[in-house]
């Protein structure tokens, strides 16, 4: 079935997110029972088994964990916060449906890449779900979730998961900047005191060791869903091999005809930073959310301009010993 660019639409605005207030009391009372983080306000985190979330989201994860169904050729790219995830979003996108579009008419020029593939918690949380249920197979969508989150449909189910994780150095600086960027927020943490919590991993979706641990780990065992592993930095390197591996492992690999007439290099071109941050609608923006903030420099170790040999080393330490069990490196 060929994805009709009608079906998809800007995401919801993160401002129609339900207040923690507006919540149905059967999940209220667990929520309030959590331990709490106001350092990022306003975004109260609480911490739910390993891991910190925003406080409104919860009712969605809830009833996402209890009846999302996924589909057997679904596509799920999951990251933790800033790690590469619009650059990888763009990019499955335009390798699934590679043949449904052409390069001069591509919803990308038109739609940021996280509303071509939507996130699926965050529909949840707006109770927008119904909306994911009108998008065509094959589906590619989208989660912040570490695996352990992941509804148990998911977990055996036989979709694929493309995850890309970046240096974790890297992650926090620009997750700062983001948060930085929020001109509507009344209160923003210095980079100091986002250092600390991020140490702490009281960060939202967080803590990121255990997050990359998570879904490398599952990676490495037979399931019945798959797991592919991309990293960051090596996608800066070399794209065209990142790409050749995604569309091999989603199960569409790039025919002898499609190399010989430049398919992979103009699926990079498209979806690299500089094209896809001069696009207008990357200028705009969703509600209290703009598409510039998706977009800022896209390049490795912009975190030597930021954190003190003292404050490095401290992170790689933290990254070293939360590492070091499961044999994961960067």
């Amino acid at each position: 079935m060929e994805v009709e660019e009608s079906k998809l639409r800007p995401r919801p605005s993160f401002s129609v997110v339900p207040k923690i207030e507006e919540t149905d009391s059967k999940y209220k009372q667990l929520i309030l029972t959590l331990p709490k983080e106001e350092g990022w306000a306003p975004f109260v985190l609480r911490k739910y088994y390993d891991f910190w979330f925003s406080e409104p989201h919860f009712p969605g994860l809830f009833v996402m964990q209890e009846v999302f169904k996924p589909r057997s050729d679904d596509v799920i790219v999951a990251s933790f916060m800033k790690s590469g995830t619009t650059w990888l979003k763009a990019l499955t996108f335009s390798v699934m449906h590679r043949d449904k579009y052409t390069f001069s008419s591509h919803p990308l020029l038109k739609l940021n890449p996280h509303d071509c593939v939507p996130i699926i918690e965050h529909h949840y949380a707006t109770q927008d779900e119904q909306y994911l249920q009108t998008l065509p197979n094959p589906r590619v969508l989208g989660t912040h979730l570490s695996y352990s989150m992941l509804p148990e449909s998911i977990k055996t189910s036989t979709c694929k998961i493309v995850y890309i994780c970046r240096e974790p150095k890297d992650v926090l600086v620009s997750l700062w900047h983001m948060y930085s960027r929020f001109d509507w927020l009344k209160k923003t943490p210095s980079f100091n005191q986002a250092f600390n919590l991020f140490c702490e991993g009281r960060v939202p979706y967080g803590p990121v060791w255990e997050h990359v641990v998570e879904y490398y780990t599952k990676s490495l065992i037979n399931s019945p869903v798959k797991i592919l592993i991309l990293k960051y930095e090596e996608m800066l390197k070399d794209p065209i091999d990142g790409v050749m591996r995604l569309a091999n492992f989603i199960g569409c690999p790039f025919s002898q005809e499609e190399m010989k007439n430049g398919m992979v290099d103009e699926i990079v071109k498209l979806c690299s930073f500089n094209k896809l941050k001069d696009l207008d609608v990357n200028k705009n923006g969703v509600g209290n959310l703009t598409n510039s903030y998706f977009f800022r420099k896209a390049i490795a170790g912009d975190w030597q301009n930021y954190m003190t040999p003292e404050m490095a080393n401290k992170l790689d330490e933290i990254t070293k010993e939360k590492f070091r069990p499961s044999g994961f490196t960067y």
